[in-house]
């Protein structure tokens, strides 16, 4: 599973709106690769008419699209990233608020899988949908997402340590982007990246600086101002009715603020698991998505991942429309009027530091990935073909050379650079001399 912002985008694009005007948008579309097209947050009244667009798209000379996935609008504007903060929305009407957004035609049953894998343009729907647990109404949209078939991946969140969990335990499939718009690993509250070493066996009690009802200045100096770090997390103990305010761990005598974001912003979610809930209720790790172009995590944290849960590692881009060979580095236009700086792989919004994508490709994410982990080419090829399909439950028909499969190949050399793409058994591309 490639994860894109669109290889091919046209931009400027006038789309109907629910109204009958006209609204400028960009459209993305790849007409290479079997892929999971990756719809943004946009204006909501947009996803119907964008997902239908796309719908119909097929070629003789590219391997058919699988589904879409949806990174948004139900995200945390703590992290948002490049997401535009006036389109997030909630889900305060559960899996209607999934069905008004995205279209209800538009959302994956689990019988479509087959006959998307044949090809069958009218079986396309959602297939992933990233969304932030903590927000009110996503748990019950996600159950009820999960049963359709649609794979729940936990990203853009603030979410603690029992709210990832319980999101997990609830059917989230997949994490996206790990390490990136998601709080920092903590040893007290390691949050959504501490489910990789989550064990259904492992008795975890609830994260006492999880759920804050206000949200506090981020500076050191206005935090110092506001209230003092063991104030914060006797506020946060007494917002669960726990130790009657009263911080019950020597842990929190001293506690100093963990560098992440959840103590710090207000979380709206209408589920915690209660102390010991883990023991009780057996639930699978997460896979989950890296971008190894060693900007988005650093060559430490990629090998740290891996090494925790390796069968769940799945190698994916954040390739935005200006992947171009070509293209120089400086600043260009991008979209809704703003721009990108483009600094090799790198892309940051002009005038911040806020990473907007990258322009690496998933064979550069595959060696990069051997390089940074130690592991053989064929494991890494893995991470980016058998362990994507195995996490969207097709792994009978792609990611595999197995009799019967899809012969949707891509020949590589010995080094990992690809010499050559096959779509159903026939060469539509190879790499000239």
């Amino acid at each position: 599973m490639e994860s894109l912002n669109g290889l091919v985008c046209f931009t400027n694009c006038l789309l109907p709106s629910e109204d009958g005007s006209l609204v400028e948008q960009d459209l993305w579309i790849d007409e290479r690769r079997g892929v999971i097209l990756d719809a943004q947050t946009q204006e909501k009244t947009l996803y119907p008419t964008l997902l239908n667009l796309l719908r119909p798209y097929t070629s003789s000379n590219s391997a058919n699209m699988l589904g879409w996935h949806a990174e948004g609008p139900f995200i945390q504007m703590a992290k948002r990233g490049a997401h535009a903060p006036h389109f997030l929305l909630r889900a305060d009407e559960g899996f209607e608020s999934l069905e008004k957004v995205y279209g209800a035609d538009n959302l994956a049953v689990q019988e479509d899988w087959l006959m998307a894998c044949d090809g069958q343009p009218d079986s396309l729907g959602v297939r992933i949908v990233t969304a932030a647990p903590e927000i009110a109404g996503v748990r019950p949209a996600m159950e009820e997402a999960v049963k359709r078939g649609v794979v729940f991946s936990i990203g853009h969140s603030i979410a603690s340590t029992d709210i990832a969990t319980a999101a997990a335990i609830s059917g989230a499939r997949l994490i996206t982007h790990l390490f990136n718009a998601m709080p920092q690993l903590h040893h007290r509250d390691p949050s959504i990246i501490g489910l990789l070493g989550a064990s259904p066996h492992l008795s975890s009690p609830q994260s006492p600086t999880s759920p804050v009802s206000a949200t506090f200045p981020l500076s050191s100096g206005s935090l110092s101002r506001a209230a003092s770090s063991t104030s914060l997390a006797k506020r946060a103990l007494a917002a669960h009715g726990e130790g009657g305010g009263k911080a019950t761990s020597e842990a929190f005598d001293e506690l100093i603020t963990p560098p992440q974001t959840p103590v710090l912003a207000p979380i709206d979610a209408d589920f915690h698991l209660k102390k010991g809930q883990v023991a009780e209720l057996a639930f699978e790790r997460p896979f989950y998505g890296l971008i190894v172009d060693g900007i988005h995590s650093h060559p430490n944290s990629v090998r740290l991942a891996y090494s925790a849960y390796p069968e769940g590692c799945i190698l994916i881009t954040d390739a935005m429309k200006i992947l171009d060979p070509n293209l120089k580095d400086g600043v260009h236009e991008w979209r809704d009027g703003k721009r990108f700086v483009k600094e090799g792989d790198k892309l940051y919004l002009e005038g911040t530091d806020t990473l907007a994508g990258s322009v690496v490709t998933l064979d550069k994410c595959v060696r990069n990935f051997s390089r940074f982990t130690g592991c053989s080419l064929g494991e890494a090829i893995k991470c980016a073909t058998y362990n994507p399909a195995k996490c969207l439950g097709i792994e009978n028909r792609k990611g595999t050379l197995r009799p019967g499969a899809d012969a949707d190949l891509i020949v590589l050399s010995r080094k990992g650079y690809v010499q050559s793409t096959w779509v159903k058994g026939r060469k539509v591309w190879t790499r000239s001399v």
